[in-house]
């Protein structure tokens, strides 16, 4: 049995405590804040990420809080046009074993949390910033900024976009800022006009140099929206209140529906979009990162928490023996997952230039998507939605 220390407390984390406890190890989540908590709203989940919760033994729960959708539903943003749909019903279903879900992020963190607090396993601890590791043949010892040294048998850094863990590990400097803003808000189901709900569908809304996104979270009874614009913003910021007034000066160029729905938000908090370049490895001996702080990417291919839960499922399959040999371990968890995850950062970069296009471009990128069918729909997102077939790691020594 080993002593594992997992750096953050977020949905990565908390999952990679799930899975790597089921292995017989001991663990302890350290979070940063005084509380374990999740901010932001709704939450995509591809079948993927389904059945990672699945192996988690969350897959029930997670379905009972869920809302299934039937389509992805994409819309010329100023003219009002529906372009394509890709349904996500029976066939897709069949194909991929599990339904596309949309779910307050809270909540699924709110099952995570329940599920570690539950286990004999895991220790959870909180008021604790990481800010750096030192490692030796037989051991590595994190510490924190209040003075504190937590040693384990090896230490996993789930600490984010921003990870003390990886600044060491990796140091490639701060993000890269996207120069997109997202501006985010919710709204109660009852106030939308019932002829604008989609409360099976998340809906795209594309337009010149910004698009905007809805669906409902938390059973129905919210509707989660975002918008994103390209504004060529030069630093990072998050969290930053937003009135209803500026956000509808940013998208007034998009048509009466989205801004019918727009004009629906109250609280408005926005964003500046960061991501980082992919990187060959993100292990060092003893120590690996995981989730944001591994492969951070943009949201738009909503693979973010699904990567990270497949991380904590296959680096749990890879700690299934009493003693591990982590480096190698580690080394070979990096080898596996750094081709898929690289695709998908690459992949939400390149999205924008699918949802931002104007004139002739946006024209032409209608026709082509028109034109497809629900199965060529499928098989363009095959690769991703689709459980990787490498997961189960043999029993070692």
């Amino acid at each position: 049995m080993a002593e594992i220390v997992v750096i953050g407390g977020g949905i990565g984390g908390l999952a990679a405590a799930l899975s790597i406890s089921r292995q017989g190890h001991r663990v302890m989540v350290v979070e940063r804040a005084d509380r374990f908590a999740e901010i932001g709203a709704g939450i995509q989940i591809a079948p993927n990420g389904i059945y990672a919760l699945e192996r988690l033994g969350l897959g029930e729960a997670v379905r009972a809080s869920a809302v299934l959708m039937d389509e992805l539903r994409f819309m010329d943003g100023v003219t009002g046009e529906h372009v394509v749909s890709m349904p996500l019903t029976e066939e897709y279903r069949r194909r991929f074993r599990n339904p596309y879900a949309v779910v307050h992020r809270a909540e699924l963190h709110s099952l995570l949390l329940n599920e570690c607090a539950a286990s004999d396993m895991i220790r959870l601890r909180v008021s604790g910033t990481a800010v750096g590791y030192d490692s030796s043949r037989d051991s590595v010892t994190v510490m924190l900024d209040n003075g504190v040294r937590i040693t384990g048998d090896a230490v996993i850094g789930a600490d984010g976009i921003n990870s003390a863990i990886r600044r060491q590990l990796v140091g490639d400097g701060e993000p890269r800022v996207s120069g997109i803003t997202i501006y985010r808000a919710i709204v109660r189901m009852e106030r939308v006009p019932s002829e604008l709900r989609s409360t099976k569908a998340v809906t795209w809304w594309a337009g010149p140099g910004c698009h905007f996104v809805h669906y409902p979270i938390a059973r129905g009874s919210y509707l989660n929206l975002a918008a994103s614009i390209d504004d060529r913003a030069p630093e990072a910021f998050a969290g930053v209140p937003a009135s209803r007034e500026h956000v509808l000066r940013q998208f007034a160029v998009l048509g009466e529906t989205a801004q019918r729905l727009l004009q629906l938000g109250e609280d408005w908090r926005s964003w500046v979009l960061v991501d980082r370049d992919p990187v060959d490895s993100w292990s060092d001996g003893r120590v690996v990162l995981l989730g944001d702080a591994a492969h951070p990417m943009l949201h738009y291919a909503a693979q973010g928490a699904c990567q990270a839960l497949e991380d904590a499922v296959f680096l749990g399959d890879l700690l299934n023996c009493p003693s591990p040999d982590f480096p190698g371990r580690f080394e070979q968890f990096c080898q596996n997952r750094r081709k898929r995850t690289a695709r998908i950062q690459t992949l939400a970069r390149e999205s924008v230039r699918l949802w931002h296009p104007s004139g002739d471009a946006a024209k032409a990128r209608n026709s082509a998507l028109s034109s497809l069918t629900p199965t060529e729909l499928h098989d363009y997102v095959a690769w991703m939605h689709s459980a990787p077939a490498s997961w189960h790691v043999p029993a070692g020594t």
